[in-house]
């Protein structure tokens, strides 16, 4: 047995990747599913399409790497977070479609907790703020709405999971209901010094806590899969919510690391160490992972569009036919035109947490076209980064942070990754392994199998493929994030 299966179940599509003894890619597979969007704002997957993608996926990546199921140690899972799923214990179906992390429809509940006083006591116990992103908030909606559940969930017919937990019950056949601690503490239900499921938040909520999965290690037991999946059991040896996944896959161990992951949305997070840091920024405070019971704390702060814009530019606006003539447009661009897009298509995260704030695009001429849009669309997300970095500099006093260390789709644009050095003024690092996710899942399940080696030799094995170094004078740098900023109070206005 010397290869591990790593699911990487995301927004929009699914993949399944295989690492070798040496951590190297040996087959992969990805598929795309529907997004439903049935109001402005509501942002639904069909857990069937989460799961019959997952499950194809796998199947594929492993004949693609010409594998039997006994060559494969164990699986690691990393995931959507904050997507929320409920369904009957007996029967595995879900009571609805799957709510996911974009959402805004409880955006009215999250202002009338935060108006009642209860944010100050949610930041405390869960490092989270009131806002629709998080599971809690997404499941209360479920229970109060969806006919008969929350009859049905007071008599302990129901579970609730993120991504993770239903991925987990649909491979091991309902054998075991479990998350890892990473993804529970994305859900506001999780008291994040303790590590279990907080009484008071649940009670707030009304959440019946007889509805939520046990909580383990990062590197754990999750169960066995079902035999017939892949033609035997395989142990599902690691979890861990994307953000955390693609952290550990960059091997940010050690307090001051910094990685910002660009996916569908953009997510830095900043290693804190074993202390979790309150921030005064309207950062979150997260768990980084939990490694053997020891827990390790980050700042991190959360941008929901990021990869999306280039989706839209594509899919929404019809301005490319796929997402790389976003870069070539954005270099044939006119530089006297200084177009603005805020690309708050779903609100905006941090640091302005406004699920209200809807896109807006500023700078219009005449002139205007496609090539200015994607510049526009590519800067948006380095924007947004300084938005994020700024703020963790102003909340971290535990000494230096050291080069951002870049990953997901987007990163393999050198415009963008350029543009970002510049207008943040930083270094960024672009590591040899892109797919930092996928192996963060991977080392963790791998570890435990005893396949791959300890935290401080998965370090060790990180390797730079590129650094982006600041060219951009850094008066022009401001002068850009100035109008930024002006471009974001005017939307947030509207």
């Amino acid at each position: 047995m010397t290869h591990i299966l790593a699911i990487d179940q995301g927004t929009t599509s699914s993949r399944a990747i295989l690492f070798d003894a040496q951590m190297q890619i040996a087959g992969s597979a990805q598929q795309e599913f529907p997004q439903h969007f049935p109001r402005s704002g509501w942002v639904e997957h069909d857990p069937a399409d989460i799961w019959s993608s997952t499950a194809a996926t796998c199947r594929a990546a492993i004949e693609k790497a010409g594998l039997r199921a006994s060559q494969i140690s164990a699986i690691g899972i990393t995931n959507q977070r904050e997507t929320v799923v409920l369904w009957d214990r007996e029967t595995g179906k879900p009571l609805y479609n799957a709510i996911v992390w974009q959402d805004r429809r409880t955006a009215a509940l999250c202002h009338d907790l935060r108006e009642a006083g209860h944010e100050e006591r949610v930041t405390e116990i869960t490092g989270l703020l009131l806002d629709p992103y998080f599971s809690g908030t997404k499941l209360k909606w479920l229970l109060d709405t969806v006919e008969g559940a929350r009859e049905r969930a007071a008599d302990g017919h129901l579970a609730f999971g993120t991504v993770d937990s239903y991925l987990i019950w649909k491979l091991t056949g309902g054998a075991t209901h479990v998350t890892d601690i990473t993804n529970a503490a994305r859900t506001m239900l999780c008291d994040i010094r303790t590590g279990d499921w907080s009484e008071e938040m649940c009670a707030l909520l009304d959440i019946p806590m007889n509805l939520l999965p046990e909580i383990r290690d990062c590197a754990d037991d999750f169960g066995v899969t079902r035999p017939d999946l892949f033609g035997r059991e395989i142990p599902i040896l690691g979890v861990a919510g994307d953000q955390q996944a693609a952290t550990i896959g960059q091997a940010c161990f050690e307090p001051g690391m910094l990685k910002s992951t660009y996916g569908t949305g953009c997510f830095a997070l900043l290693n804190t160490g074993d202390t979790p840091v309150r921030s005064n920024n309207r950062l979150l405070t997260t768990i980084a992972y939990r490694l053997d019971g020891r827990t390790s704390y980050a700042l991190e702060g959360s941008i929901f569009v990021a990869g999306a814009v280039v989706q839209w530019l594509r899919d929404g606006m019809g301005l490319i036919r796929k997402a790389g003539d976003s870069q070539r447009l954005a270099e044939a661009a006119d530089p006297e035109q200084q177009l603005m897009l805020v690309p708050a298509f779903t609100g905006l995260g941090a640091p302005y947490w406004n699920p209200e704030c809807r896109g807006a695009v500023f700078g219009l001429t005449r002139n205007s076209g496609p090539a200015e849009f994607a510049r526009a669309a590519l800067q948006s997300v380095g924007f947004q980064t300084r938005d994020l970095l700024e703020a963790m500099h102003a909340d971290w006093s535990g000494g230096e942070t050291q080069a951002l260390r870049v990953d997901g789709g987007m990163s393999a644009s050198d415009w963008t990754m350029q543009f970002l050095a510049d207008v943040t003024g930083a270094p960024v690092d672009r590591p040899a392994m892109v797919e930092t996710t996928a192996l963060g899942a991977a080392w963790l399940a791998g570890h435990r199998a005893g396949l791959y080696p300890d935290q401080a030799g998965f370090a060790r094995a990180w390797a730079l493929e590129r650094t982006f170094t600041p060219a951009m004078p850094a008066a022009q740098a401001q002068a850009l994030y100035d109008r930024w900023k002006r471009a974001v109070a005017a939307a947030q206005a509207y």
